[in-house]
């Protein structure tokens, strides 16, 4: 049930500095709605401040961050796309998919990354290398939906809707451990930092720790009501949040689960409304709490209290369509891939509390 909100209150946002070339430079006028479980909402009327040049010229599927200036994306134009978002410039564009970019993985400290499509295929790329992939790993029938890096760069696991996992030797490119698990349609991974482990996410609504080390299931958390579509793992492999699809609130959350000893469930975040597509742990930077942000199929993307499920702000991307992919930027910064709009910028300001503004998309 929709909860009550006030009239709404017209606010006009300050003009922003300028960054890099834009293609306008236009105010823009948001709405905030006071709800009466406190959670401030803001919706944009109109353009953001800073309209980059855009990365793509489809839909965007997938973006992550390479540095603390550069990110990388992919999407339905099959290109994957390394872009400058601190002065709104392309920087370099890797041609070789077939179809449409599913998923990126960047090498930590590095200026290499990884590419998966829709066309079966696993591209490993270098910013500063030849136009051609450095390596290219075969080996799923179906779409790859799963790209995970070890954290010494060293092993690739990726998965796909053919229910398998591979794990790749990177300097070889030769596949050494191959598993399969029937229902297993892989919707995410990711590597736990400093540990053989590879989290899992699924459509069969089971959420999955992989052991490197034989490739083998070394724990199963307990099943969820909705398919699994994302996971992230904390900075200290302590903590992992995964997120659901569903629709008119049903399912729509994201779920805190501990990784050390108990695995137990800490905590959920409900109040999406449409399928929650990527989940995010937040910098600390200068906010006071621990916090985690989502974003969803309804164009919203939401900070939350990570200890008490409370959500602390919400910014709606009118116009956008589906939000797609979520990363972290910098300590304040956050990518949000969408499905009309290219990729917006997010600053998360503390200097009033805790808000989320939009300041460019490209």
């Amino acid at each position: 049930m929709l909860l009550p909100w006030s009239p709404p209150c017209k606010v006009l946002c300050r003009s922003c500095a300028v960054m890099g070339k834009l293609q306008s430079k236009l105010k823009h006028s948001t709405y905030k709605y006071s709800r009466p479980d406190g959670i401030v909402e803001e919706r944009i009327q109109t353009k953001a401040c800073q309209e980059y040049s855009p990365a793509h010229v489809d839909t965007v599927s997938v973006v992550a961050a390479l540095s603390s200036d550069l990110c990388v994306s992919g999407g339905k134009d099959k290109t994957a796309v390394a872009y400058d978002w601190k002065t709104g410039n392309v920087v370099r564009r890797f041609r070789g998919h077939e179809r449409e970019i599913t998923k990126i993985a960047c090498v930590h400290r590095s200026s290499q990354f990884f590419s998966a499509s829709r066309d079966r295929m696993v591209m490993m790329w270098d910013l500063h290398g030849p136009s051609q992939p450095r390596q290219q790993f075969s080996g799923h029938a179906m779409v790859v939906t799963g790209l995970a890096v070890s954290p010494d760069s060293s092993q690739l696991c990726t998965g796909s809707r053919d229910n398998t996992l591979l794990l790749w030797d990177v300097g070889t490119g030769q596949c050494a451990e191959t598993a399969s698990i029937s229902r297993n349609l892989v919707t995410h991974l990711c590597w736990v930092p400093q540990e053989p482990y590879i989290l899992q996410t699924s459509e069969d609504k089971t959420i999955r720790l992989w052991d490197s080390r034989g490739l083998q299931v070394a724990h199963i958390f307990p099943t969820k009501q909705h398919i699994q579509t994302y996971c992230e793992v904390s900075e200290d492999g302590h903590k992992c949040i995964s997120c659901s699809n569903g629709f008119g609130g049903e399912g729509c959350e994201a779920t805190l689960w501990d990784l050390r000893q108990t695995r137990n469930r800490i905590c959920e975040y409900k109040g999406h409304f449409q399928t929650v597509t990527s989940c995010v742990f937040l910098p600390r930077a200068l906010a006071l709490m621990p916090t985690i942000a989502t974003s969803s199929h309804d164009c919203k993307v939401k900070i939350w209290n990570q200890d008490t499920g409370a959500c602390l702000f919400t910014l709606s991307l009118d116009g956008s369509g589906p939000l797609t992919s979520l990363a972290v930027g910098d300590t304040v910064s956050l990518l949000c891939a969408s499905f009309s709009r290219g990729i917006h910028l997010l600053r998360v300001d503390y200097s009033q509390g805790l808000a989320l503004r939009e300041v460019a998309a490209f």
